[in-house]
């Protein structure tokens, strides 16, 4: 009796289509700048963290799930970078006495070398918190970028504000969308302590004179319990449950131009609420060389920058020829001399 086979059914799989990342701004013209955030030899388990939540910070225009090898030169990043439209390189390191962050511009610098003081992950920013915010759709724009107290006119100044700039994409006051500027990257210079105090927050906008219970009926969609309560307008009115935005500063009020969500409407003034996110920083500039890792040294906290660090090595070991030069014709001008006297005595 013949056999009747069970003939396997073909599973169709959809193939995945990845959606390359634009290069240039559409808006702008400008090219996107793009990074890779990895470390140079062996880093802790706080520092790991760190670097992932550097990555993050830096979405979407950056490699996640970046692999590193012990093997993997800075060299081999840069023949990656190159093709994926890298511009720039942020690496930590860590050294017997504190750990180093460093960020480049790919593919010939220049590098600024910072020294981090002190730092949070975002992980311990989110647990001194009451309420923490990270929605999931937060990482799918840039952060912008605010810089304050920059603007001395020192020449490592510059090259900070410069660099720092560049990392992030630029915007268009005219055409860019409010539902786009969702985090700030703050940072804060100190004169007096020659430290940067590097902040990450989440952008949040709040109609005033609206309490926080209609907006959690308006944003969440769900109807809530009023068992216990005798009209619609107990709940709205009940006592010690105000508004949030009533007592807010005029200062930090703004106009919306257009709508914003469902409670969030053009021509309305709005709340501007700012929520850390982490990782904070506080770094110190160390070192500007004029390469990627390597080159002059153009900014030194410790005095030796500006390039005079090598021109002075080269006097010192020109200086240093000539002084064994003199030496030798000296000796050979002695011995000359005494070759003399020993003929004429023969």
């Amino acid at each position: 009796m013949a056999r009747f086979r069970n003939k396997k059914k073909k599973v169709f799989v959809k193939p995945v289509v990845k959606k390359n990342q634009p290069s240039v701004d559409h808006i702008t013209g400008n090219k996107i700048p793009k990074s890779f955030v990895f470390s140079r030899g062996k880093l802790p388990g706080p520092l790991r963290q760190l670097q992932m939540d550097l990555r993050k910070l830096m979405l979407p225009y950056t490699a996640l799930n970046l692999k590193e090898k012990k093997r993997n030169s800075l060299k081999d990043f840069l023949n990656v970078a190159g093709p994926m439209g890298v511009t720039h390189f942020l690496i930590l390191s860590k050294t017997a006495t504190a750990p180093y962050l460093r960020v480049g511009r790919t593919p010939q610098g220049p590098t600024l070398t910072f020294k981090i003081n002190e730092y949070s992950l975002a992980v311990d920013v989110a647990q001194s918190q009451l309420r923490p915010r990270c929605p999931q759709d937060l990482f799918q724009n840039p952060p912008l970028i605010v810089l304050s107290g920059f603007g001395s006119g020192d020449q490592h100044l510059k090259l900070t504000t410069i660099m720092f700039q560049n990392i992030f994409p630029a915007i268009d006051i005219n055409t860019v969308k409010l539902s786009s500027c969702q985090r700030i990257v703050l940072l804060n210079y100190n004169k007096d302590t020659k430290l940067i105090d590097f902040r990450h927050y989440s952008i949040r906008l709040q109609p005033v004179g609206v309490s926080r219970r209609i907006r959690k009926i308006v944003q969440n969609h769900q109807v809530p319990d009023l068992r216990n309560l005798q009209d619609v307008s107990d709940f709205v009115t009940k006592a010690g449950y105000g508004s949030e935005s009533e007592a807010d500063d005029e200062a930090a009020t703004v106009t919306l131009a257009s709508d914003l969500g469902r409670i969030n409407k053009a021509s309305t003034k709005s709340a501007v609420k700012l929520q850390e996110i982490g990782p904070r920083m506080t770094l110190q500039l160390i070192k500007i060389e004029e390469g990627l890792c390597s080159g002059g040294v153009i900014f030194s906290e410790y005095g030796n920058g500006d390039g005079k660090k090598k021109p002075e090595k080269e006097d010192t070991k020109k200086q240093k020829d000539t002084d064994e030069d003199e030496e030798d014709i000296n000796e050979d001008q002695e011995n000359i001399e005494e070759d003399l006297e020993d003929d004429e005595e023969d």
